[in-house]
Formats: structure tokens, C-alpha cells, sequence
């Protein structure tokens, strides 16, 4: 699975409005990408950096596509739709990254540890 991570750099003066990101941005990119190899997005809002300082990025979309070539058809077919979307909702410009999941790893309940050895291991 690849996944395409979209930050957006924390400032103390930016301006972020997360209703419009959370309820329109991103059901405009499900609209456009869920059949284009969209298969799952998860959008997080940073808290607090490992120093203790503010975190790096106020928040981040994180989209999982099936393979590369899903990702780059959607990108070319809808992105500047999105990406011109951008300014409804923030004054940041995004860092964008593309990485591909080599090993994703959940926890199981407690009361199903003992049974499954820890951790559940989910191959990409």
C-alpha cells in the first residue's frame, strides 16, 4: 500500500479552519479519489512535539492508495481540484510525502492478547 501524507507545518498565527477541512475538503476528496484506489484516509491533529514544544504540524491527512499508480491517476485526474481547495481552509502551504507501508502492526484487546501472541501483525 503507498500512502500519501499531506502536513500541514503548525504556526501559532496560522490560520486553520478544521470544520470546513474535516467536512468539506475531505468529502470533496473522497467524492474524487474513493474510486480511484482511495482506501483509506485518516486525517490527525498534532498536539504536542517530543520536546514538549508545539507540535510540527497542526494537522495531517493520511491517505492510503491499493498501489503507485493509483495514487499518481488520482493525483493527475483530481489534484488541482484539491489542491486549489487549499485556501478555503488554510493559509499553510502542505508538505506533501509519499511512503509505501512495509509493516503495519495493531494491538489487540487485552482480553485477546494472550490468545493472538501481542501484537497482530496486517501485511500491506
Amino acid at each position: 500500500m503507498i500512502l500519501l501524507s499531506v502536513m500541514y507545518p503548525y504556526s501559532s498565527d496560522m490560520r486553520f479552519d478544521e470544520t470546513y477541512y474535516c467536512k468539506t475538503h475531505m468529502s470533496l476528496l473522497h467524492q474524487r479519489w474513493g474510486a480511484m484506489g482511495l482506501k483509506e484516509a485518516r486525517v490527525t491533529r498534532g498536539i504536542v512535539a517530543s520536546d514538549g514544544m508545539p507540535p510540527r504540524y497542526r494537522m495531517m491527512a493520511l491517505l492510503g492508495f491499493s498501489d503507485p499508480e493509483s495514487l499518481r491517476q488520482a493525483v493527475a485526474t483530481h489534484g488541482k481540484e484539491l489542491f486549489d481547495d487549499i485556501p478555503n481552509f488554510t493559509d499553510a502551504s502542505p508538505v506533501v510525502q509519499v511512503s509505501e507501508i512495509v509493516s503495519t502492526r495493531r494491538v489487540p484487546e487485552p482480553e485477546f492478547a494472550d490468545q493472538m501472541g501481542g501484537w497482530t501483525n496486517v501485511e500491506p
